[in-house]
């Protein structure tokens, strides 16, 4: 049971993030044409007005929350705020951000799944990582009553050394999430698989963010004579 503990949460983040890193580089060399979003918007414009902006917004408040909450070593922020405080302020901005990301995700897969348009121009890919999406903020969602029994801050600690002990090399890795809940567990594990899958579906249009336009120089467009 500890080797495979260890294999689920000590090596397999490493097997996803070869993948994610090494197949995202292959893919961008030899599938130039196959880097994009796949946008449906011009099929079937029903529900994306409102869908994919929650959907949009709100994954990317998750991602990011995550980020610097797990990989932001805790004498960083304690002189600041405590563990238990931290904790309270994730629970509150991640469950807004995961019901908006649920929302939105949801119309976009019954969208994807019942538009008849959208439906035969989808791939396997895509109807499998819109389903992965929507289950993970679902298991999200499902740890906050878990999370809500411990508001000392010290199952959130225990996670971020575990991210901390994974992304800085760190020996015995998966020691740090011995006896959290199985929640946690399963949405470590869904998550690291989405990781592995990412650069064989259309979430590689997440490294080509246009920031460019920004900060570029405004255009005049002009009617022709």
């Amino acid at each position: 049971m500890n080797y495979l503990h260890t294999l689920l949460f000590g090596l397999y983040p490493y097997l996803a993030g070869a993948v994610f890193l090494i197949g995202s580089l292959m893919r961008f060399d030899h599938g130039q044409y196959t880097w994009k979003t796949g946008s449906s918007q011009m099929l079937s414009a029903k529900r994306m007005r409102w869908a994919s902006p929650l959907f949009h917004v709100g994954i990317l408040v998750i991602f990011f929350g995550h980020l610097a909450g797990l990989l932001t070593p805790h004498w960083v922020y304690a002189p600041f705020i405590s563990a238990g405080n931290k904790q309270i302020i994730a629970i509150l901005v991640g469950g807004i951000a995961g019901v908006m990301c649920l929302v939105g995700g949801a119309a976009l897969a019954y969208r994807r799944f019942t538009d008849p348009r959208v439906k035969a121009s989808s791939s396997c890919g895509d109807n499998l990582i819109i389903v992965m999406l929507v289950a993970q903020v679902i298991l999200g969602l499902l740890t906050i009553p878990a999370a809500m029994h411990h508001l000392d801050g010290g199952v959130m600690l225990k996670l971020a050394e575990w991210a901390q002990a994974i992304v800085f090399f760190q020996g015995n890795a998966a020691s740090h999430l011995e006896g959290l809940g199985l929640i946690y567990h399963i949405h470590i594990l869904l998550g690291l698989t989405i990781v592995l899958v990412f650069p064989f579906t259309r979430l590689v249009h997440v490294w080509s963010a246009p920031l460019g336009y920004l900060g570029r120089r405004y255009q005049i467009v002009r009617r022709r004579a």
